[in-house]
């Protein structure tokens, strides 16, 4: 089976899309959540300094062309300090 690539709307880093984290714009609601939900989808680096630039240029919001909550960032920082202390 052929591995699906994705590449980050950040660094422009491509990989396979496992190694990411998916924030997805579910579709009619328009509501952002991550990892499931079928809609315009945005694959991120599990990374400190993807993650930053993300939040402050707001790149990740137009990305998805809609407004990140603060809770999804939030959420994310929180997984990130997970896999750092693993």
């Amino acid at each position: 089976m052929e591995t699906n690539y994705r590449r980050c709307p950040i660094c422009r880093r491509t990989a396979p899309k496992g190694e990411f984290w998916r924030i997805v714009r579910v579709y009619p609601s328009k509501q952002v959540q991550l990892d499931q939900g079928m809609g315009r989808s945005a694959y991120l680096c599990p990374s400190p300094t993807c993650l930053k630039l993300a939040q402050q240029k707001n790149r990740l919001g137009r990305a998805l062309k809609t407004h990140i909550p603060e809770t999804i960032y939030q959420t994310l920082w929180k997984r990130l300090a997970e896999n750092q202390n693993n």
